[in-house]
Parts: C-alpha cells; structure tokens; sequence
C-alpha cells in the first residue's frame, strides 16, 4: 500500500515509553524515548504499510532515503497514525523501489532469514550528535550486544551515556538501526522505545537474550575500546 503526503519529525517532544514501572526499573532510571510521530516535513516522498508474522509495519522515506520504521502493531490504522498519516489518502500504483525492498528485507528479518539490512538510509532529521550515536549502533551485528557506556566511549566519552540513551530512543528506524541490541551496562535490557516486550522477542530472534540472562555477555558490554568492536559476543 502507497500513502503520499507529509509527516512528522522524529526529534519533536519527549514521550513515554509504556512499559509497566517494572519494566522501567529495568531502563536504568531514566528518562526512555516514547513511540514517535512525524511532523510536515516538504522531503518526504511516499510511505507503505505492509503485514508481517509479527502485525503491521510501516516505511516512510525522502528523496534521500528510508527514514522512518514503525515496529510492528496490532493494526494498519496504528500503523498510519504514528507515521502521521491517520487519514491518508490511498494512492493507486505501484510502491516505489526502494519502499519495497525495505518491505522485503523487514519481512524476510523478523521471519529468520535476515541478519542485515543493505538500504539508503536518510538520517538527516537528526542532530549531529543523534546522528553519530545512530552511525555507531549500525557497527553492532547481529547475535552483539552493547552497552549504552560503550556506545558513548566513540561518541566523545562515557560521560555522555545519558545523551547517548536520549539518541538510542529517538532512533527513528528501529530494527534497520538495531538500537534494540543495545542494553544496560549491569546486563539489564535498558529501554526500548518500542517496549520491552518486543525488545525481548528482537533478543530471543536474534538468540542473544538467553546470553544476556545468563551473564556471559557481561565482559564485552564492558569493553571501552576499540577492541571491542572486533571481538563480538558470540
């Protein structure tokens, strides 16, 4: 299905996360990102809403690229509406191209025949800052975790984990950008804007939260240098 239209920001407003005050006890104590909707932006070209075995997704993109991911829900309207488009006009024709590889690709992930994305990615809507901290969750593969401080260490330093937490939330492609495998330096999930339900269906997908419960993944959330980066969990 093709949308056209405008949408919202990804940077606009704080949010909550609607996770239950255990699960936020699990998000370090602070302050998660919440399920983002989009401003007008004159940029943005087309979006599709398509079903997965997980529920419906969303993919909007610009001229640049894809630039927004809405993780799977119950419904298509849900779908719509986070992407801005709660009354969108249906357009006939075709899709475009890169809207239905990233279709294709999603689909093909969150089935278990995918463990990379190869996209045009439009992360322009980002500060300078949001968009190093989103460049460097694109270096953690599949079957990796990370911690936020490790995130931070190439970001400008570990005293910037409470930044890097806010950029982490306000990933507006989540799964393509797997902020999803990033989690709390004591081996805790950490946050999620999509809540922690699904972050812990991405772990198990990804066989990685067994390790996480288990505590063998706690040397490498850990490592502060570049020795990290080569030395994955698993």
């Amino acid at each position: 299905m093709r949308y056209y239209g405008q949408k919202n920001s990804v940077l606009s407003g704080e949010w909550s996360d609607g996770n239950s005050s255990e699960e936020r006890s699990e998000s370090m104590g602070k302050r998660q990102p919440s399920p983002k909707r989009f401003t007008p932006d004159a940029s943005h070209v087309t979006a599709c809403v398509f079903r997965t075995p997980w529920g419906w997704m969303g993919v909007s993109e610009t001229t640049k690229g894809i630039d927004a991911v809405v993780l799977p829900k119950f419904s298509r309207q849900a779908v719509l509406t986070e992407l801005g488009f709660p009354s969108a006009e249906l357009l006939a024709g075709e899709t475009s191209p890169r809207l239905r590889e990233a279709q294709a690709q999603l689909t093909d992930y969150l089935a278990g025949t995918r463990r990379s994305f190869d996209l045009s990615l439009d992360l322009s809507r980002g500060t300078s800052f949001q968009r190093k901290v989103w460049q460097t969750l694109r270096r953690v593969s599949y079957g990796q975790l990370r911690s936020y401080q490790w995130v931070a260490a190439r970001v400008g330093g570990r005293q910037y984990a409470r930044a890097v937490g806010n950029a982490v939330g306000a990933n507006p492609m989540p799964i393509v950008i797997p902020c999803h495998r990033i989690v709390a330096q004591d081996a805790s999930l950490g946050g999620f804007s999509g809540g922690l339900p699904t972050k812990r269906k991405l772990l198990t997908l990804e066989g990685t939260l067994a390790e996480l419960r288990s505590g063998r993944s706690q040397p490498a959330l850990l490592m502060s240098n570049s020795a990290a980066i080569a030395n994955p969990l698993r």
